[in-house]
């Protein structure tokens, strides 16, 4: 089972990470979270989950000589890199974390953001209880998760469609339907949400979507746990690389305030 279309090896995070934040819907909803965020000079904002340092640029810019940017993650290679890319940047302080039990006083940050982290993290709630905690009255947290539930893949074959979105929320992803889940569990974790905004975007180019959905690569762990057969999978995918193809998935942009 493979096509010249799609990839069949897992991208590099870092790359895949660069790659996203410069594509044009990268630079579309991490504009939009950023003027959502409302950042001020002076103010504090801390970046759970930042990678390599993708957003801590923009982050520093709009703090400030006399603010502060707290980047979080829990990958010391995302770490390393970050700090090596904000070096020169006084007002950045980059630092390996749990984001379920932050290395911040209480009531101690004016801003905080998370970009598709909480989709991949053990307990949601209790990293949104944590970022309550550390938010001063007043304060804002931006979060922009997929809802991998809306995941539709157009095909001749519906149960196929079905049974591979079946497996990216049910297997894939640890907690594929954050995205539409999120205001509610930030009103449970004591947030007023003021704001939430669908993103969707449509795709309609087969190799494109494959650099953001790993079609290929999803296909054949769908296979082994049983939600494609492998003649099923084969039609699935010769279509998708052949056929009118058509994909989309909404991204919810939520907005919380303490």
């Amino acid at each position: 089972m493979t096509s010249a279309m799609f990839e069949t090896d897992t991208p590099d995070p870092i790359a895949y990470l660069d790659w996203l934040a410069a594509s044009d819907l990268g630079r579309a909803y991490k504009k939009r979270m950023l003027e959502e965020l409302d950042v001020r000079a002076g103010q504090t904002v801390v970046d759970l989950g930042c990678g390599p340092g993708t957003d801590l640029g923009a982050l520093a810019e709009a703090v400030g000589g006399a603010g502060a940017v707290i980047g979080l993650d829990h990958d010391q290679v995302a770490v390393d890199a970050a700090a090596e890319r904000t070096v020169g940047e006084d007002v950045v302080d980059v630092r390996s974390c749990d984001v379920h039990e932050l290395p911040l006083a209480d009531r101690s940050a004016d801003r905080a953001r998370t970009d598709r982290v909480l989709q991949h993290v053990a307990d949601p709630a209790r990293v949104l209880g944590e970022v309550r905690r550390v938010l001063r009255a007043g304060g804002r947290l931006v979060m922009g998760e997929p809802d991998w539930g809306t995941l539709t893949v157009d095909h001749p074959d519906g149960d196929l469609s079905h049974a591979y979105t079946r497996y990216v929320t049910e297997k894939a992803v640890a907690n594929a339907r954050i995205g539409s889940r999120l205001p509610r569990l930030a009103a449970d974790a004591g947030f007023a949400v003021p704001a939430v905004l669908p993103v969707t975007p449509v795709f309609r180019d087969a190799g494109a979507a494959d650099k953001v959905l790993g079609l290929e690569r999803n296909t054949r762990r769908a296979v082994a746990a049983g939600y494609l057969t492998e003649d099923g999978a084969w039609r699935w995918l010769d279509h998708l690389a052949s056929g009118f193809f058509l994909a989309t998935v909404t991204f919810y942009i939520v907005v919380a305030d303490a």
